[in-house]
């Protein structure tokens, strides 16, 4: 099985909350057969949302990647595949970063793990 950590889910494992995570995604992430990814389009949220002031991330930006690795997560680049594809059926957001989540997700046959309500139906999302 092959994941891509939607944003809320990646600050949810960094911030070793994974057991607020419901028991079947805590599996998933924990299986030998998972393959987990988190995707650069979520690095660049979390930074625009630090600077902003919306997001207290609680250590720096540049040890991301450092910790990405550590936790056994591959980082995803975004390419020209990403940005020029477009996701059928239509997401119900308009939020462009679950919208290049998702492209990720298609061109990379990945399965978006979110607990975001506009994306949980979407039939690119995680389902157990």
């Amino acid at each position: 099985m092959r994941l891509l950590l939607d944003t809320n889910v990646f600050l949810t494992i960094l911030g070793e909350r994974i057991n607020t995570l419901k028991r079947l995604m805590q599996e998933a992430l924990v299986s030998s057969e998972a393959a987990v990814h988190v995707s650069v389009a979520s690095f660049w949220e979390i930074a625009i949302k630090v600077r902003l002031g919306k997001l207290a991330l609680g250590m720096p930006l540049a040890l991301l990647p450092e910790l990405t690795q550590r936790l056994g997560v591959e980082l995803i680049a975004i390419n020209h595949h990403h940005v020029l594809t477009a996701v059928e059926p239509e997401p119900a957001t308009r939020d462009p970063f679950d919208r290049l989540l998702l492209a990720q997700c298609l061109t990379e046959n990945l399965r978006l793990m979110t607990i975001d309500r506009a994306l949980l139906a979407h039939p690119l999302a995680w389902r157990a």
